[in-house]
């Protein structure tokens, strides 16, 4: 199977750190190019101790970015950048012929007014929207394999997205009424130094925060108005919490039917079960959790899964379900490698099992 070569830009950041363990071991890929502006010149082993070991880790140098070189170094680049700075580099690296890779949101709205709204500028490169594809692979598949430009998820709207497309498709729930509460650990901030984020300000406390609107509202409400065939608004509220890594969203959902007594919930129950198990009985990154379980970061920090449960509340009618993930994996870069095996050719799971 024929290796590619690939970069990334913006390496030196939380995702741009597990894009680099994740390329570093992974099977086909050849990790090429790291870029960081303010560790150029060092070796991946002087920034990432931790990679040390790996042969390459004193031989490969940050870079300062620069996209002519990136070009011709790589098939392949990752963009762990800032919104609106991402674009600057996809733009020329798209028109080289590469496959980009983005993990910012400059790419995953298709409207350059929506993207206004919420970012708070005008779209860099509003030429390129139609052009991308949204980088969800359980959703997007097909699309992904014969794209140029892959925009990856939000972690939060990963951690929505996957619950709650397939019910909405088979019009199993309202699209109307919408809750969504997350919780997510510090790195979803990024690695900066804030006073927000500093230990003593995150440990032992727990905070909502981006109420009501937050950035992310922007994606999740556009893909869930394509699932619905109608325009979406959802009420969502993230928080965080004092641990490193994970995702924790909790759902609430309106039936599209009411499910009365028992005999009725057990048959809108069945036909929940029924359209989880289309859609994700044989995807290797969704667990379907039976039983009794409910979903878990300590399960899945560190892995590209997101697992999800559900249940019935006849007092209130609704539907609640819950999903965890790790937010720099499947919320990030695990997901990112994730689509570019299918857009190489790879095995979908390779470098990431």
């Amino acid at each position: 199977m024929k290796s590619k070569k690939v970069a990334i830009v913006g390496a030196s950041g939380y995702s741009g750190e597990v894009l680099v363990q994740l390329l570093l071991n992974h099977p086909h890929a050849e990790l090429v190019a790291v870029t960081s502006r303010q560790n150029a010149g060092q070796t991946l082993a002087q920034v990432f101790p931790k990679f040390a070991s790996h042969p390459k880790s004193k031989t490969l140098r940050f870079s300062e970015p620069n996209a002519a070189v990136l070009a011709q170094q790589a098939e392949v680049v990752f963009l762990a950048l800032p919104h609106g700075v991402a674009a600057e580099f996809a733009v020329p690296l798209n028109a080289a012929g590469c496959v980009v890779i983005d993990l910012s949101a400059d790419f995953r709205l298709r409207s350059a007014e929506v993207y206004k709204e919420f970012y708070a500028h005008d779209h860099p490169a509003p030429e390129l929207l139609k052009t991308a594809v949204y980088g969800l692979p359980e959703v997007y598949r097909e699309e992904i394999k014969k794209s140029l430009l892959i925009a990856s998820p939000g972690c939060y709207p990963t951690s929505i997205l996957l619950p709650t497309i397939p019910l909405l498709k088979a019009g199993l729930i309202q699209p109307t009424g919408i809750i969504a509460d997350s919780l997510s650990g510090v790195s979803g901030a990024g690695r900066k130094a804030e006073v927000d984020y500093l230990f003593c300000e995150c440990n032992e406390s727990v905070r909502p925060y981006g109420v009501p609107k937050h950035r992310h509202l922007s994606e999740i409400e556009e893909q869930l108005s394509f699932a619905a065939g109608t325009k979406v608004t959802i009420q969502f509220t993230p928080h965080l919490i004092p641990v490193n890594r994970g995702i924790l969203t909790t759902l609430y959902l309106a039936p599209a039917e009411a499910f009365g007594d028992a005999a009725g919930a057990d048959a809108f129950g069945k036909k929940i079960a029924a359209c989880y198990q289309q859609a994700y009985a044989t995807e290797p990154f969704v667990r379907l959790l039976e039983g009794k379980a409910l979903p878990d970061t300590k399960n899945v920090v560190g892995t590209n899964v997101c697992e999800f449960a559900w249940r019935l509340d006849p007092r209130t009618g609704r539907l609640i379900v819950m999903s965890a993930e790790d937010n720099v994996v499947k919320g990030a870069s695990g997901q990112a490698v994730q689509s570019m095996n299918l857009v190489c050719g790879w095995p979908e799971t390779s470098g990431l099992i």
